[in-house]
């Protein structure tokens, strides 16, 4: 079986190494008992799998979407009538174009916490309600 290292491991579960030892140290996250520290495949997977689960929704929604993707917008860029919001999800680029008008309602700006919902080629973001 494929084993992975913390570094490679955080990277695919899109969280930082420390947490990688955190959830080892805890026993959230199996590993083969080597050193350094290799972590199965198949917990991997499981933990990825469980953290999806858990859901990390940036608002009190509910929705048929299953592709959701929590992040931060990293630009907006309004011309006219038009705009472009890009979503930074983790490893994650989420570009979105959307109406202006949707922007402001939102009231998306750099470092907004948004989420990307993506259902066959439409993309549909949303803000936490306050």
């Amino acid at each position: 079986m494929r084993t992975y290292r913390i570094a490679d491991a955080a990277r695919l579960l899109g969280v930082s190494d420390d947490t990688v030892r955190r959830w080892i140290e805890a026993g959230l996250l199996a590993t083969t008992g080597a050193s350094p520290a290799e972590i199965p495949g198949d917990a991997l997977a499981q933990r990825a799998v469980e953290r999806a689960q858990q859901g990390s929704d940036a608002a009190d929604v509910l929705s048929s979407a299953r592709n959701r993707f929590v992040g931060l917008v990293t630009r907006v860029q309004v011309d006219g009538v038009m705009a472009q919001v890009d979503i930074q999800s983790g490893p994650h680029r989420v570009v979105s174009l959307m109406s202006a008008e949707a922007v402001r309602d939102l009231d998306l700006q750099v470092g907004s916490l948004a989420a990307a919902v993506i259902k066959a080629t439409t993309v549909i973001v949303e803000a936490p309600k306050d």
